[in-house]
Order: structure tokens, then C-alpha cells, then sequence
């Protein structure tokens, strides 16, 4: 179809011109291309390389919702061009009505000064839209999460959670926490089909999500900054002061990891970061 070839032919396009450096890819000293090479895209939009070439070939049929979402991300593209890719791969772009994915461009400006902080960025259903390598080198890498794996509230009942040491306590006030910020997205977002399969998932596979969901106790207080103990596999345990900040309008989640200076905490998390990105250069 004309419209699957023209897809392709704007996402090869704006690859070409995205600047590695602008989108935290780390580049070697024999690199020749000036934009981003394809599997650097794909990894940024956690799709696979070979579907990211039949899309940019015109090979593949119509890109889900959350396909294009995730190259527009992962393009920095701005609102017209994001919604011309909407159009092209056949849906329309979200309204008010659906939780919004975007970075937009002044989020990205606080993530470029966070650069060489460990920074990740959740929507309002705590699925991760966002992290820069720093995060990645201290919590490990993110780009290999597809799909729900990239919920944080799926992780911590039913995957494999992350690098993060909790008691048993908690533990259980971080899921109930979580689980009762997105009874609060769902009440913001009743028309967001997405949202609704996200929750019946997550009822469906986990009994404790199932509990807390039609729990009438309140929640734990909100924990906005919390010191958190990482087991790091290459320098040990590391206790940061880890802050979320809420961005209200864009209903966005940005953690924000950080080690007070001079400390033996601050010492090791410079080397995970070191570690970490000198291993993805590579």
C-alpha cells in the first residue's frame, strides 16, 4: 500500500537526520553514520531490528497505535510530524481522553540536563516510556522490554522487578501505592481502551493486583522521595536518595536517582554509570 511505503520512507527519513548524541545513543570513534543507524532506532522504539526494516521498506502491515508512539518517541518528533505518522499507519492520534506517552519538548529539555543522571519516565499507568542509559547502566538495560514488560506495576507482582532491595513491608506499600495511583488514571481516563486491557491483564494473572484493586483501605501516603538500597552486579549495593516528580499536565512520573556528593554511595554510582555505558558502547 501507498501508505505503508510513504511510513517507511518518513521513518528512514527523520532517522537519518536524528543526531545519536540528542537521543543519549553513545557513539565510538569509527562511527560514519551522522544519524542513527537502524538498529539504534529500533532499540530506542523496543521493537525489533528486522521488524523496523520491513517497516521502512513497506513491507509490513499497518504499525499498532504503540508502534508509532514509540518511534515518534524515539524520533523526537513534534506534534505534526507524530500525527502525520499516526495518520499513515491508519489511526488517528490520541485525544485528551487516552494517557498520554509524550515526552514533550520541555520534558526533553529537563532530560538533557539530567544527561548523565539515571532517569526514567513512566506514564500514568506506570508503563516506562523513557530511560536514559545512565538508568540503564545502574538498573539494567530497558530497551529489551516489549509490551507489558515495560509496566512497572507488572514488573514488581509478576516479573522480575528490578536491582532495588525492598523489606517485605516495603514491598507491599510500593505495589499499593502503585496500584492506587492507576485507580486514579482510570477514573481520569474511563474511554482509554488500552488502559482497560492493562488492568484486566493485570487482574487476570495476579490475585494480589485483583486484592488491591478492589481493596477499600487507603493507600499508603504517597512517597514522592525515598532513599532506595540498588544491588548493582558490578560494584555492589549503592543507597540513593530516588525522587519522583510529577509532571501534572502531560500526567507523567520522572525518577530520579541521585547519590549526595562525596560519598562512597556517589563514588560507586559513578562507576556503574562508567560501566554501564562503556558496555553499550561497545
Amino acid at each position: 500500500m501507498q501508505e505503508n511505503w510513504e511510513f517507511g520512507r518518513l521513518v528512514r527519513q527523520w532517522r537519518d537526520r536524528v543526531a545519536p548524541e540528542a537521543v543519549g545513543v553513545p557513539t565510538g570513534r569509527r562511527r560514519r553514520a551522522s544519524g542513527l543507524r537502524r538498529e539504534e532506532l529500533a532499540a530506542l522504539a523496543g521493537i525489533s531490528t528486522d521488524y523496523l526494516t520491513r517497516l521502512e521498506q513497506g513491507r509490513a502491515t499497518a504499525p499498532s497505535a504503540q508502534v508509532v508512539e514509540a518511534l515518534a518517541q524515539a524520533l523526537r518528533l513534534p506534534d505534526t510530524q507524530r500525527d502525520l505518522l499516526y495518520r499513515l499507519a491508519g489511526h488517528a492520534a490520541p485525544g485528551p481522553d487516552v494517557v498520554p506517552a509524550r515526552v514533550t519538548p520541555s520534558v526533553q529539555r529537563l532530560l538533557d540536563r539530567l544527561a548523565n543522571t539515571p532517569v526514567a519516565v513512566y506514564d500514568a499507568t506506570w508503563t516506562l516510556v523513557r530511560a536514559n542509559a545512565p538508568y540503564d547502566a545502574l538498573m539494567g538495560e530497558t530497551s529489551t522490554w516489549h509490551g507489558i514488560e515495560r509496566n512497572a506495576i507488572w514488573r514488581n507482582l509478576l516479573g522480575p522487578g528490578n536491582r532495588t532491595e525492598h523489606t517485605a513491608q516495603e514491598q507491599a506499600e510500593h505495589e499499593a501505592r502503585l496500584v492506587a495511583d492507576l485507580c486514579l488514571t482510570a477514573s481520569r481516563y474511563p474511554a482509554d481502551r488500552a488502559l482497560r486491557g492493562l488492568i484486566d491483564k493485570l487482574a487476570d494473572a495476579s490475585s494480589r493486583f485483583a486484592e488491591l484493586w478492589d481493596s477499600d483501605a487507603p493507600p499508603p501516603l504517597p512517597d514522592t522521595s525515598k532513599r532506595k538500597v540498588i544491588d548493582h552486579p558490578a560494584v555492589g549495593r549503592i543507597t540513593l536518595d530516588c525522587d519522583t516528580l510529577i509532571v501534572a499536565v502531560d500526567d507523567l512520573r520522572i525518577m530520579v536517582y541521585t547519590a549526595e556528593p562525596g560519598t562512597a554511595d556517589a563514588e560507586r554510582l559513578a562507576l556503574a554509570v562508567v560501566l554501564g555505558t562503556q558496555a553499550f558502547v561497545e
